[in-house]
């Protein structure tokens, strides 16, 4: 009998084992063709496809037209199921496939209109523009009606097939990457939230200015007139109703230095942007070859420019300005449909949106606007109250400036990739409009330059700290900072430009930016490596970007050691830290138990203040913990206990939880604890990394250095079960040599693929972390070639 059984057992395990083998073979039709030739109507000439052994494809084609048509093709064949999920995250389609899972996120995009407004961009489009689009769309298209082997894996599990794109689908993608850089209205949501809790100069306390010797940032003022209605909102339920962002951060460096101070005598520049690590990677790598244009560099799947790169005569990076584009009105209601302005009531504009959900019904939603924006508070509902819009209180609208239907940005790309010098670099950018970014350049006649870009709003009277009245008209906006007085520098006496998200305009700039900017600790240490290594090479500009050096740590931790510690191990760990350089390198010891004390300060001294709105302050900002220190050491005294207690007890306190915390999970013995353990860079997959056994293989995950204020940036997000996760970093990487423009460096992560079982799905993860760089050069040895080639209309 029990042979039997087993010989049963193993019967079914070899059936299971052959129907996942077939599955997993079956499923490689998925997987792109790389050689041979495909013939495909849409095509005016054969196109070349040339992949080298990573994948990256070189695109050689005898027109624009073709070479455009060429990029969608293989941008479908490598990432279809990525531009597929973010073209339905724009147009309020997710809940479709998703079901209930998506209706936070629909009802959000659908309340904003984002595909309407990229509907109505179509008109602001140059005809050049609009031919790279269609182009672009027709080679995507191509692709979906040829393909006859598998869809990638994700199809399947949601049981859905992909759609016609449309150059729409292209379009909103753009304003899908401006809502997803522009945190100004959450972070004034978090404030009013915080008022429930602590005064208006406790919460400037969270965002403080740049300290002594750097640009003053917010004053912590509040309307007197506004106190009142922001008490009556429900912050914490409109929050709650708002799409979840795990870590909203924005940044990046980018540097460019002339001829005068490089070894080769020629400018460069490096870029590095910041984002969340995603897999399949944010970036896609590509070269485009036609008589008239080469482009080589970073490309996102769902547009058909080049992002960030170089042409034949110029290059380009880009950086997160951080300038305030985005402010909360709060409305009075006047009875029905009608809200008040200065000039008497006005009916709310609204919309009907119907919003399809997977296995139950259809969810209609009223979508209300006012002469500020977009209603966000209608977006509230819970299961003992209506929603918002049933309801007496005051409603909170949405003004940003990339919500303007008449947005260029498009026409600013394509004008980019085709600059002949510094010059056309700045007329294209005077068409870029959302998200704001800061643009550094050079070109090969030796010019270098920094360029801020992007709609900024003019404010009568806001700070932009804190939410406005809408009614009264004194906190409008008046209409937009002119290009021309936006921050630029062309050829500066120092030879050098460099950004990193700090303020980028002196204090006397004519208009106000912004209240609040990120610590210029990695600025600050850009600045330090350029006095060192002039004249710069092009590999000591590859090693800036992997410098894991953190000023933060510089100026914290010798306040932290003066703090008397009383127990042995923390005297130990006080010594460590007190011969440490700075230095947040994975393999050692400091680095974690600064980190983690540095957290458990954080904690100590902000939670018992906040009460309920706690998970108002999601990370643990250096730069914070230092004012509270030094500044405002009243925050160290716990006003929900008796005892006066000082800020050097709270930093030994600290360090006790901080060390029985990496105990637990390390060992006792403080020498064999690594960064690289705790702090893990991790690419998450959205779909794939949510089902148990894929996440494992869909979300590669690897030991890291840096943190937040490292040039190479490891941003946590110092909260939950696995607070040391390193989950935004320079996805990307770039050096331009202008002595030999077709040797400049790249890296992304985690991989060039978005399809699970591509070798090039995560191949890339190590040897970003490790610095490694590629060339996307006509010298790079082939491996594959496909051919295109015109096909029956």
């Amino acid at each position: 009998m029990t042979g039997k059984i087993v010989k049963w057992s193993c019967a079914v395990l070899g059936i299971f084992a052959a129907i996942l083998l077939s599955a997993y073979f079956w499923l490689r039709g998925s997987l792109p063709a790389e050689q041979g030739e495909i013939s495909l109507p849409g095509l005016s000439a054969a196109v070349q496809i040339v992949r080298d052994r990573h994948g990256i494809p070189t695109i050689r084609a005898q027109s624009e037209h073709d070479a455009y048509f060429a990029l969608g093709f293989v941008h479908a064949q490598d990432r279809l199921w990525q531009m597929d999920l973010a073209r339905r995250a724009g147009a309020g389609r997710l809940a479709e496939i998703l079901g209930p899972k998506g209706l936070v996120t629909d009802a959000f995009v659908r309340t904003l209109g984002l595909y309407r407004l990229a509907e109505a961009e179509v008109a602001s489009l140059d005809p050049a523009a609009r031919a790279a689009l269609e182009a672009y769309a027709a080679g995507i298209n191509a692709y979906i009606g040829q393909h006859k082997g598998a869809w990638p894996i994700e199809y399947y599990l949601l049981r859905t097939r992909p759609y016609e794109w449309r150059i729409t689908d292209s379009l909103v993608f753009g304003r899908l990457m401006a809502l997803r850089l522009g945190n100004d209205y959450r972070d004034e949501l978090e404030r009013a939230r915080l008022l429930k809790e602590l005064s208006p100069e406790q919460i400037q306390d969270l965002w403080p200015s740049y300290p002594p010797g750097w640009p003053k940032g917010a004053t912590g003022s509040i309307a007197p007139e506004a106190k009142e209605a922001l008490a009556r909102i429900p912050w914490d339920a409109i929050e709650s109703a708002l799409p979840k962002t795990p870590l909203r951060a924005s940044a990046s460096n980018s540097w460019a230095i002339d001829g005068r101070h490089t070894a080769n005598g020629k400018p460069i520049l490096a870029n590095d942007p910041h984002l969340s690590l995603e897999a399949p990677a944010v970036w896609y790598l590509a070269r485009i070859e036609t008589p008239g244009l080469t482009l080589a560099g970073a490309t996102m799947p769902a547009l058909p420019f080049l992002i960030l790169g170089h042409n034949d005569t110029v290059a380009w990076g880009f950086t997160s300005s951080y300038v305030d584009t985005q402010d909360l009105f709060v409305e009075h209601l006047a009875g029905g449909d009608h809200y008040v302005t200065p000039d008497g009531t006005l009916p709310f504009e609204t919309r009907e949106e119907t919003i399809k959900v997977r296995g139950e019904k259809d969810v209609s939603l009223t979508a209300r606007s006012t002469r500020h924006g977009p209603v966000i508070s209608d977006l509230w509902k819970s299961s003992d109250r209506p929603p918002v819009a049933e309801d007496p209180l005051d409603v909170v609208a949405l003004a940003d400036a990339s919500l303007r239907p008449d947005n260029r940005t498009a026409n600013a790309f394509y004008a980019l990739d085709h600059a002949k010098n510094a010059r056309d670099v700045t007329a294209a950018l005077e068409q870029f409009d959302a998200p704001p970014q800061n643009v550094v350049f050079a070109d090969s006649d030796g010019n270098i330059g920094f360029q801020s870009a992007g709609h900024v709003p003019l404010r009568k009277r806001s700070d932009g700290l804190f939410p406005v009245p809408g009614w009264s008209g004194d906190y409008d906006w008046t209409g937009l900072i002119p290009f021309a007085d936006l921050p630029h520098v062309l050829n500066p006496e120092s030879g050098r430009v460099y950004v990193a998200n700090n303020r980028a305009a002196n204090g006397d700039h004519l208009y106000a930016l912004s209240a609040y900017w990120p610590s210029a600790y990695r600025a600050r240490r850009i600045g330090e490596m350029l006095d060192d290594m002039m004249p710069l090479s092009v590999a000591e500009s590859a090693g800036m970007q992997l410098d894991t050096v953190s000023l933060a740590a510089a100026d914290l931790v010798p306040r932290l050691l003066v703090a008397p510690i009383q127990s042995e191990r923390g005297r130990a760990a006080q010594s460590m830290l007190g011969h440490w350089d700075g230095d947040m390198k994975r393999d050692a010891p400091e680095p974690l138990i600064y980190s983690a004390w540095l957290l458990e300060l954080g904690q100590g001294m902000i939670a018992s203040r906040l009460g309920k709105s706690a998970d108002a302050v999601h990370a643990v900002d250096p730069m914070v913990i230092a004012h509270l220190l030094n500044d405002q050491p009243s925050w160290c005294n716990d006003p929900t206990t008796k005892a006066d207690e000082t800020c050097d007890m709270e930093i030994a306190a600290a360090l006790e939880r901080a060390l029985d915390r990496l105990t637990k999970a390390y060992g006792p013995d403080m020498t064999r604890w690594r960064w690289g353990d705790a702090h893990r860079a991790h690419f998450h997959n959205a779909i794939l990394g949510q089902i148990p056994v894929l996440n494992g293989l869909a979300d590669p995950e690897i030991s890291s250095p840096g943190d937040d204020s490292t040039v190479d940036r490891g941003s946590y997000t110092g909260h939950g079960d696995d607070p040391f996760r390193h989950v935004h970093g320079p996805g990307l990487r770039t050096v331009y040599d202008f002595a030999d423009l077709d040797g400049a460096l790249f890296m992304i992560a985690p991989g060039q693929s978005g399809n699970l079982l591509s070798p090039h799905y995560a191949d890339f993860a190590a040897p970003w972390r490790d610095g490694h760089y590629l060339l996307l050069s006509a010298r790079a040895e082939p491996h594959t070639t496909l051919r295109l080639t015109p096909g029956a209309q």
